[in-house]
């Protein structure tokens, strides 16, 4: 004789898989999220944050386009050769006729800003992704605490980088 089973149990189970999935589903957009805003981060991040043995120096911003500014590059590190172009990415931190200091991405004329300012700039991104990440982890995952702290620390990261620059 076939075993009978109650409508409640089967509701159990659909309920829990249903669950289930949906925090697998969260938590990798979630992991996701994260992760493209430390790849998106990581581009100009590796050169002011690993720079031992790269170009240090300063720029003099003498002319900004449309994507990016242009000017001369003064060398402040042994080793460093002066340019008379080197380019920066354009960007509301970067004003004509400033000087900033900066490190040549290794092989290029490109140059990210470095100091204090230029790492925070740097991880911007991140700082994006982690209260975009929040959103998701305390709606879609029901986590609401981690989302306050993911929240918390993505709006101390764009804030000290608005305060640096």
């Amino acid at each position: 004789m076939p075993a009978v089973t109650s409508g409640k149990s089967s509701r159990r189970n659909a309920h829990a898989a249903l669950r289930f999935g949906r925090l697998a589903v969260m938590g990798t957009v979630a992991v996701l999220i994260l992760v493209a805003g430390v790849w998106g981060s990581w581009g100009s991040a590796q050169h002011v944050m690993l720079g031992k043995g790269r170009e240090h120096g300063t720029m003099r911003v003498t002319a900004c386009g449309s994507d990016t500014c242009t000017g001369p590059y003064t060398p402040g590190s042994t080793g460093s050769t002066a340019r008379a172009r080197v380019t920066i990415e354009k960007s509301v931190a970067v004003k004509k006729g400033r000087v900033y200091a900066v490190t040549v991405k290794p092989g290029s004329a490109e140059v990210v800003r470095s100091g204090t300012g230029g790492l925070l700039y740097s991880w911007v991104p991140f700082g994006g992704a982690l209260l975009l990440a929040s959103v998701v982890v305390a709606g879609g995952l029901r986590r609401t605490r981690l989302g306050w702290v993911l929240a918390a620390a993505g709006f101390v990261q764009l804030t000290a980088t608005f305060l640096a620059l």
